[in-house]
């Protein structure tokens, strides 16, 4: 029986590399976020705007489909973000 208070876990890591590892996660999902939005809107405005090309339509399905694209983007990127802001995933 250890009289010392001290972890016996091998894995534990320093707070400065907990706080790095933090800082890196939080910078990749910043950097990754504006490409989720602008892929969702393009996608679902190409797919749109192929649709209205080949049915003869005015600019229907480019702006219908553009707009679920970017909704279906900003729904993505709140779903990465915790629900009660400690840092905690849902």
């Amino acid at each position: 029986m250890s009289l010392d208070n001290k972890s016996t876990k091998s894995g534990d890591s320093p707070p400065s590399a907990k706080k790095a590892k933090n800082f890196a996660t939080q910078f990749g999902l910043a950097m990754e976020l504006p490409f989720v939005l602008v892929s969702g809107t393009c996608l679902g405005g190409l797919l749109g705007y192929f649709l209205d090309k080949w049915l003869h339509t005015k600019l229907i399905f480019m702006l219908v489909l553009g707009g679920l694209g970017f909704f279906a983007a900003l729904r993505d990127i709140l779903r990465r973000f915790p629900a009660n802001g400690d840092g905690k995933e849902r």
